[in-house]
């Protein structure tokens, strides 16, 4: 039985995802599904960096804008979701295109986690939660960095949840999670295209000073003002998200407006960095340096190039966004 076709398109925030897929779907009939786990909350548009509108209208977009930001959303939830709509895209012969940054949803996807089968050990949650109740997250982080360093850079250290979520599996089995994880058969029930995207750090880092920058300037502060007004806690996951949790901080009275700024840049690199280790560590993607952003057009024929090498079209029925 053939495989169901899925592209996927990874890489750290501010290097070009968003341009590279839309080039794409300019000659590939693909659906985009985004893996970003910001993108599907409505009313965070600027800080999570969503596409436009009128890219929305040139090339279909899902998991944009489906869940309100006080709604719950896992990656068991992404998971479920993003496979129900890549034999929806599928079945109506366009190409399933999963694109975004948030590395646990999109490996959920890929190589079908089973969720149900994840050791679970109650006494152990329950222990290192009220370490994070009276220490905060950074001690989670310190003590998840003795025990499991690759988990502990690829974690960042306020998600207090996966960072109990590791530390539980730790004590569950006395053997790192990221050592489990890199056993687990990394085999997916797709027929797989990932293309990944990567540039000169230093090039990088100045990309997501000016990115920062700009939504400052398109008003990231009155978009997390209007969440706080409308009643949106500082403590729900989704406000935890970079670029919401120093504005909301500012707003609140807590940090300066400089200070704000300053954190947003610093996490969002360091955002990037535990994004760059995340995607290193998996299989299978073909990397395409785009650090000479001049030739966009050469880099986005090389991806294209990549697609129908894998989906050529005289093995799917698929047809043309022009026709």
């Amino acid at each position: 039985m053939k495989k169901t076709p899925l592209l996927v398109l990874v890489g750290p925030t501010a290097v070009g995802k968003t341009a590279f897929s839309l080039h794409a779907g300019n000659r590939f009939p693909v659906e985009i599904i985004s893996g970003d786990s910001v993108q599907v909350y409505k009313g965070m548009d600027i800080g999570s960096a969503k596409a436009t509108w009128e890219e929305r209208q040139a090339v279909p977009h899902h998991m944009i804008d489906i869940l309100r930001p006080d709604e719950p959303f896992t990656v068991a939830d992404f998971q479920t979701r993003a496979a129900a709509l890549i034999e929806d895209i599928a079945a109506r012969g366009r190409l399933p295109f999963i694109v975004g940054g948030t590395g646990l949803y999109i490996e959920s996807v890929v190589y079908d986690y089973r969720f149900s089968e994840a050791i679970a050990d109650e006494d152990a949650r329950a222990k290192w939660n009220d370490v994070a109740d009276a220490q905060g997250t950074e001690a989670l982080h310190a003590l998840l960095q003795e025990r499991d360093p690759v988990s502990a850079a690829r974690i960042h250290p306020n998600d207090r949840k996966r960072l109990v979520r590791a530390l539980e599996v730790y004590d569950a089995t006395g053997r790192p999670m990221s050592e489990q994880a890199q056993k687990r058969e990394k085999s997916s029930p797709y027929e797989l295209c990932m293309i990944g995207l990567t540039m000169d750090r230093e090039l990088l880092y100045r990309r997501i000073e000016e990115r920062v920058d700009a939504m400052l300037e398109s008003g990231l502060e009155g978009e997390v003002h209007e969440l706080l007004r409308s009643g949106y806690d500082r403590s729900l996951p989704s406000m935890q998200a970079i670029g919401y949790k120093e504005m909301a901080a500012y707003l609140t009275g807590e940090i300066s407006y400089d200070r704000a700024v300053y954190l947003l840049k610093r996490n969002t690199r360091h955002f990037a960095k535990r994004q760059l280790s995340w995607f290193r560590a998996m299989p299978q993607i073909h990397w395409v340096d785009v650090t000479d952003t001049a030739n966009f057009i050469t880099q986005s024929d090389a991806i294209n190039d990549i697609i129908a090498t894998t989906f050529p079209t005289s093995d799917y029925p698929f047809h043309s966004p022009e026709a």
